[in-house]
């Protein structure tokens, strides 16, 4: 004879919540579908890692690419002996209007050059705004301002 469980009688029937589980899935998917959207393509960026096998180098006949044709436009503004002087490049220049023309003739051959000012620390803060605004009022759409390596 056998002994009858305390558990047998007592037992609900066994039912699977497939609720959570759903959620789960769900949120997976979306994780997986929102971190394949950031993967970037290699073969987009120019490099020389994502140049394809056999293709060579560039033969010296073809010209370089545009950007490596002009270097950064640099505005450098100096003080000394409590007057302000200019330097577009290695060119030393007396006054704003020749900053100006300097400036536009440098923005007539590549207008989407960035330009870089670099003031001297002494310099007052009204002569870099200056400079700013005459970058500005040329055309130049991208103007920087030169930061202290130790800063």
């Amino acid at each position: 004879m056998r002994r009858p469980s305390i558990f047998t009688d007592r037992r609900e029937p066994l039912d699977v919540k497939m609720t959570p589980m759903i959620d789960v899935v769900f949120l997976l998917l979306i994780f997986f579908v929102w971190t394949a959207s950031f993967h970037i393509v290699e073969q987009i960026l120019p490099s020389s890692v994502s140049e394809t096998v056999g293709s060579g180098s560039l033969s010296p006949t073809e010209p370089p690419p545009p950007e490596a044709d002009f270097d950064d436009v640099v505005v450098r503004v100096l003080w000394a002996d409590g007057r302000v002087s200019w330097s577009v490049g290695d060119e030393m220049l007396s006054d704003l209007a020749g900053v100006e023309l300097k400036l536009t003739r440098i923005f007539a051959a590549n207008a989407e050059a960035p330009v870089i000012i670099d003031p001297d620390n002494a310099t007052p803060l009204g002569d870099v705004i200056d400079v700013y605004d005459l970058s500005r009022r040329v055309g130049f759409d991208e103007v920087q301002f030169a930061a202290a390596e130790d800063a």
